[in-house]
């Protein structure tokens, strides 16, 4: 078992939501957290940016660099992790969450839509690894973790929103291929067993599954577990399998409204 002290994280997405959660519980190791996301002031509608977050990392106990950084990008993602690098000396972990969510059928999906999900989901999923690839390669226990779902060929997961389908598996795609083709680094998947009370799940969502649904602060859990052990490629976790390794049983602790019965996630049998 290790810990992440001194780590450098670098995670995407991460001015809210799971991202900001994983931020948060590296934080509490002393781990170096890299803060990108494209919120650089308050948004109406959504809390946080990338400069609170790295307020509350630095509360939390960790050392933080806040980067503004749109994942579309390929020259700032380049720049960012230059950025990191110059800044923290390497990096030892990588998170890809930024994601982007359309839960349309074909007919009402917009080409806009369609682009935004492949180049937010699968497209920065490869070009964020490519970036951080070469320094991983020099860490010591390095880790990329991806949050996206195993993959599920059963086609009722495609027909009701097939373009938001084949961006996230997009993703998964990516950890498969990477596992294998670095076998010094740890690639993994991480994805919730429940929906997740997110920013994704109150605006695209009635509000009886937000209230059915769990903390971020389950999937951070998770990812923490993950990334504290050595080994492992190629997996597909799920976030409750991986804390009932661990010997966790009680997971009231995550609902957003205890008693309430959850609501499956997407993508899983």
């Amino acid at each position: 078992m290790h810990d992440l002290r001194d780590k450098v994280v670098f995670i995407t997405g991460a001015t809210r939501g799971i991202g900001r959660e994983i931020a948060l519980r590296a934080a509490q190791d002393g781990a170096k957290v890299v803060i990108t996301g494209k919120t650089v002031e308050l948004h109406e509608h959504l809390p946080g940016t990338i400069y609170t977050v790295a307020d509350e990392v630095i509360q939390a106990g960790g050392q933080a660099l806040a980067i503004q950084l749109d994942v579309r990008d390929e020259q700032a993602i380049v720049a960012a992790v230059v950025k990191t690098v110059a800044h923290f000396g390497g990096i030892d972990v990588l998170i890809n969450n930024a994601s982007a969510i359309s839960l349309t059928p074909t007919l009402e999906t917009a080409a806009r839509k369609l682009d935004l999900m492949f180049e937010v989901n699968m497209r920065a999923t490869f070009l964020v690894s490519q970036a951080c690839i070469p320094h991983l390669e020099k860490a010591v226990n390095p880790h990329i973790l991806t949050l996206s779902p195993p993959l599920n060929m059963d086609a009722r997961w495609f027909a009701p929103h097939l373009a938001y389908t084949m961006s996230k598996y997009g993703m998964s795609m990516c950890t498969l291929g990477l596992a294998q083709e670095f076998p010094e680094i740890s690639v993994n998947c991480l994805w919730p067993r429940t929906t997740i009370a997110t920013a994704a799940i109150e605006f695209n969502f009635p509000a009886a599954i937000l209230r059915a649904s769990r903390k971020p602060a389950i999937v951070a859990d998770a990812a923490y577990q993950i990334l504290t052990n050595a080994g492992g490629s190629g997996n597909f976790y799920i976030d409750e399998d991986v804390l009932r390794g661990t010997g966790v049983s009680d997971f009231g602790q995550y609902a957003v409204s205890p008693g309430t019965p959850l609501f499956g996630d997407l993508f899983l049998d």
